[in-house]
Order: C-alpha cells, then sequence, then structure tokens
C-alpha cells in the first residue's frame, strides 16, 4: 500500500449522503443556494473573519481580489509559493516583483520589500508558507507607508491564528484554497476573506458574473461560484476539523521527536502563532541528499512531495529575477506525507527508513 504524501479526509459517507437527499429535493444545485450560504455562515464563525465568500478554486480567489482591489503596474510577492501565486498576478496583466524569503520562516522577508517598490507598485502578495503566518504587522507598516493594498495567499493557513486572532483577518484580502489536498476541502473550492464591506460586496459582484440584481451589472465579474455539493463535502468536513488538526498536530510531532539528531532542519514557526499542522516540511544539507532520499523511499512505496519547486523565479513568464535563499531553499526542500489516516507506526518507519539512507543510525 502506496504512503502518499497527503490524502483527503473523507466524513462519514452517510452524513455526505443525507445533504445530497436535500439537494435532489430541492434541485437546488448552484447560484447562491441554502447550502451554500450555510457554509459561509458557519466558515465566518469558525474562521472568526468578518465576511468570507465561497468560491469555485483559491486561483480564482487571487484573480477575484486583485481585480477587487483596482491593482496594476507591480506586484510584490514571494517566490516560494505555489504557483497560482505567481500565475494569478500575470493573469491579472500585472508584473510579479520577487523579493526573497526568510530561510527561518520560508516566508516572505519584510527587509527586503522596501527596496523592490517602485512608482508602478500597488500591493503586496504574500503567502502565509505551509500556514506559518507572514510578519503581517511589518508588512501593514510598508502598506502604510507607501499607500499600497495587501493580500495574503492564505492557501494552507485555516485555522492559524496569530496573537489570538485568525491569520485570515490581515490585510486588504485573504485568498483560501479548499482544494482536496489541503486541510479543510470541499473537493474543489476556495474563498475570499475581508474587513471591508465595500470590497466584498464588490468581490461577491465579482464571483457572480458582476450582478448586482438579477436585471443589473455592477461591473466586469467571472463565474467564481461554487455549488451545493461542494458546500455540502464543506459542512460535512467542516464538523470535523478539530479532530483533524488535533491528529496531524500528534502526527507532526511524531516526525519531531523521530528525526531529532538528524541532518535536517525545520521551519521555523513564527512566535505567537497557533499553527495548523497543514504540512511537514524538511530541509535538507544538499539537494543530491534529497534526491536520493526521494528514490529510497520511492522504492519503498512511500511518496513526498518536492514543495515548493522549482522557485517560481524560474517560470518561463518571469524574467530577469532572482532570489537566492528561495531558489536554494527550493532544491534543498521536502514534504513528508501527513493526512487523517496515517498512523503513527507508518510515520515511525518513514523515519527509521530516511535514517538509514542518511546513516545516522
Amino acid at each position: 500500500m502506496n504512503i502518499t504524501v497527503t490524502k483527503p479526509f473523507m466524513p462519514p459517507y452517510a452524513e455526505f449522503q443525507e445533504y445530497l437527499a436535500g439537494i435532489w429535493e430541492r434541485e437546488w444545485l448552484t447560484n447562491n443556494g441554502p447550502l451554500l450560504n450555510e457554509l459561509e455562515i458557519k466558515l465566518k464563525k469558525h474562521l472568526d473573519v468578518d465576511h468570507l465568500l465561497f468560491l469555485t478554486n483559491g486561483t480564482i480567489a487571487i484573480q477575484i481580489a486583485i481585480q477587487a482591489l483596482d491593482l496594476s503596474g507591480e506586484i510584490i510577492t514571494t517566490p516560494f509559493s505555489y504557483v497560482a501565486t505567481t500565475s494569478s498576478i500575470v493573469w491579472e496583466r500585472c508584473r510579479p516583483i520577487m523579493v526573497d524569503i526568510c530561510p527561518d520562516t520560508l516566508n516572505i522577508d519584510p527587509s527586503k520589500i522596501e527596496q523592490a517598490i517602485t512608482d508602478k507598485t500597488t500591493a503586496i502578495l504574500a503567502t502565509h508558507v505551509f500556514g506559518n503566518p507572514c510578519d503581517v504587522e511589518a508588512i501593514a507598516a510598508i502598506a502604510k507607508k507607501y499607500n499600497l493594498k495587501v493580500i495574503y495567499d492564505a492557501a494552507h493557513a485555516f485555522g492559524t491564528k496569530y496573537k489570538g486572532k485568525s491569520l485570515l483577518s490581515y490585510g486588504d484580502v485573504s485568498t483560501c484554497s479548499f482544494h482536496s489536498t489541503k486541510l479543510f476541502h470541499t473537493v474543489e473550492g476556495g474563498a475570499v476573506t475581508t474587513n471591508n464591506p465595500d470590497i466584498n460586496k464588490k468581490m461577491s459582484m465579482m464571483r457572480n458574473f458582476g450582478h448586482s440584481s438579477v436585471t443589473e451589472f455592477g461591473g466586469v465579474g467571472i463565474n467564481g461560484k461554487n455549488s451545493e455539493f461542494h458546500a455540502a463535502m464543506g459542512l460535512c468536513n467542516l464538523k470535523y476539523i478539530d479532530e483533524v488538526m488535533a491528529v496531524r498536530r500528534r502526527l507532526s510531532v511524531q516526525y519531531f521527536q523521530n528525526l531529532e539528531g538528524v541532518p535536517v532542519k525545520f521551519q521555523k514557526t513564527t512566535p505567537q502563532s497557533d499553527y495548523n499542522y497543514s504540512y511537514f516540511p524538511v530541509i535538507f544539507e544538499d539537494e543530491a541528499t534529497l534526491l536520493k532520499l526521494v528514490e529510497f523511499l520511492n522504492l519503498n512505496s512511500i511518496f513526498p512531495r518536492r514543495y515548493f519547486y522549482p522557485s517560481l523565479t524560474k517560470l518561463p513568464y518571469v524574467s530577469g529575477q532572482s532570489a537566492p535563499i528561495a531558489e536554494d531553499i527550493s532544491r534543498r526542500i521536502l514534504c513528508l506525507p501527513l493526512y487523517h489516516t496515517l498512523s503513527l507506526e507508518e510515520v515511525d518507519m518513514i523515519c527509521r527508513f530516511i535514517k538509514q539512507e542518511l546513516c545516522c543510525e
């Protein structure tokens, strides 16, 4: 049996089936249905945010955020994230300006942001890498000084808190992914959150073709709506999210204990944050060691993932930019398997293989 880097949490089938029966009875499949509204209300309460819109996916969420904030020109961003963070900027006809990362937190380094600001800069789009909070206070101070908007790609940050406050409440807009690989999923899905009611109203119109009413349009929009079926999965999974996070924490602690003394480094969690254990990344001394280990693990039916690799500075549509730290880390980082049904014994086995290959035993 293969041990993959992740597997989606699946709620009891009977609970999902109960929601399906209601969908069949109502014959209301999409277009702001009752389950979608229920999910948005419950997510707002659970995540402690003022406004939340459930969307098609996390990529559409970033694109809508860029449009809603009227961004143009250059957007400062991170080279260490999933490709959607950068591609969404390019898709919206803006230019991504890469600022290197902190080698410990793996997030964008605020001390390097100001030197990248020009008269064309309109925003900062930063990622909470693996759910680890960015230095939101430093970024907010820079944004205020230069009158910039702030978007946080919070695809990994479901449930993370900073200083007791929801991480999704920082910035002008935060974007979420509820893809099946995520801590909380709706099979496919995403969301935008904001504290600003006017921005929320604008994004709400944008996700529904720009409709301000049935017969009127408030501006250009896109089809960013999601369905009752996806909302049903979200309602099922939300009931179990605390249990899911607790299991992942136990598994992560087991990894840390087993890998003590092994020549690897771990991401440094931002102080005063309540982390969600969405991933378990390890950083090796060099790429050759990583590649050798991956090959050995694969031979034993264990499939970690090089995440994020390569650095986004290497994208064909991002030219003439470099980020030495991100480029180096991306070659040496590996996410180990972490999911709800992974057992402590399997974690022990994975770690034994790692120790065997790295000659630590």
